[in-house]
């Protein structure tokens, strides 16, 4: 068989697969890899698909509709590790699988809101979002993500992925502020690989390249946010916001004091972000200069290297 042909019909199995169709996408392979039985694409596709129908025998066995959507969704960062040991990574392949489980997902979420009329928290609506921003259906993915926002005005991870979706739909000053405010709250909270747009992908692999742990990551991107301006756009603090600010410092430096080495890997750059909203607050009220120096002099002690990066 030609490699036009086989190509044309794998691309027919994606776009099956793409619907969510799982059986069918592999009825399709399976037909294929009869007439190409050394089709590395072929059987790459097969692997994942493999993969996920396991995954989504296991979900339909989960009581809830909710359960079985949130089951879909968390098996995606295992998979990512799964189909990196099949070899050379197929971003069109990985696509459409992605493609095919937020859409399974999604009909999960559908089947919940046949049940219930309200979800009982932020988290349903965020990963309803999610799957719609997957699906590049943003505008419909901004309206469940602006409202998980107002249920949680302090989920990290909701304000990360309202912001990712800006930045998706092209609003990139909502963007900077959600992703700035996110990285803030909770970088812990975030999950990184659903976030997809070119500007903290960007930001991501610069973090990654410097030679931080991957567990470290999330810590140091709002540092390097604020280096490289992308972090830039910025909201002023009210007097409550300011004074648990300096407490928070307050606190982490007692930490920082007394934390093992691994500890600090994540301490210091939370404590380095805390500083650098205290010194925009103290510039944006036109607060002393000494007040400022000080608060520079503790982020050099912290980390030579970043007080350089900063003052460039």
């Amino acid at each position: 068989m030609s490699e036009r042909p086989v190509q044309s019909k794998l691309n027919n199995a994606l776009n099956i697969l793409k619907q969510g169709d799982l059986r069918g996408s592999y009825a399709e392979l399976e037909r294929l890899l009869r007439d190409d039985l050394e089709n590395a694409e072929i059987d790459y596709t097969l692997k994942g698909v493999r993969f996920w129908e396991d995954k989504l025998e296991k979900a339909k066995k989960a009581s809830t509709p909710l359960e079985r959507a949130e089951m879909m969704i968390s098996q995606w960062k295992p998979f990512l590790a799964y189909i990196h040991r099949q070899g050379e990574e197929k971003e069109s392949i990985i696509y459409s699988l992605k493609c095919a489980v937020f859409t399974i997902a999604l009909e999960f979420y559908a089947d919940l809101f046949n049940e219930e009329s309200e979800l009982p928290d932020a988290e349903p609506y965020r990963k309803i979002g999610l799957c719609y921003k997957v699906l590049g259906n943003y505008e419909r993915a901004l309206d469940f993500l602006r409202y998980a926002a107002e249920i949680d005005k302090n989920s990290g991870a909701v304000l990360a992925d309202l912001a990712d979706c800006y930045a998706l739909y092209g609003e990139i000053k909502f963007a900077k502020a959600f992703f700035r405010e996110a990285f803030f709250i909770n970088p812990e909270g975030i999950e990184l690989q659903f976030l997809e747009s070119e500007i903290i992908c960007r930001l991501i692999h610069r973090v990654y390249n410097l030679g931080y742990k991957v567990e470290d990551i999330a810590y140091w991107l709002p540092v390097y946010g604020v280096i490289d301006g992308v972090f830039n756009v910025k909201r002023e603090l009210r007097a409550f916001e300011v004074g648990q600010l300096k407490q928070n410092i307050f606190l982490m430096e007692g930490e920082v004091q007394n934390a093992s080495q691994e500890q600090k890997h994540k301490l210091v750059p939370r404590l380095i972000n805390h500083y650098f909203w205290l010194i925009d607050h103290y510039v944006s009220v036109n607060e002393s200069k000494s007040k400022i120096d000080d608060l520079l002099l503790r982020i050099k002690v912290l980390d030579q290297n970043i007080y350089n990066c900063y003052m460039r």
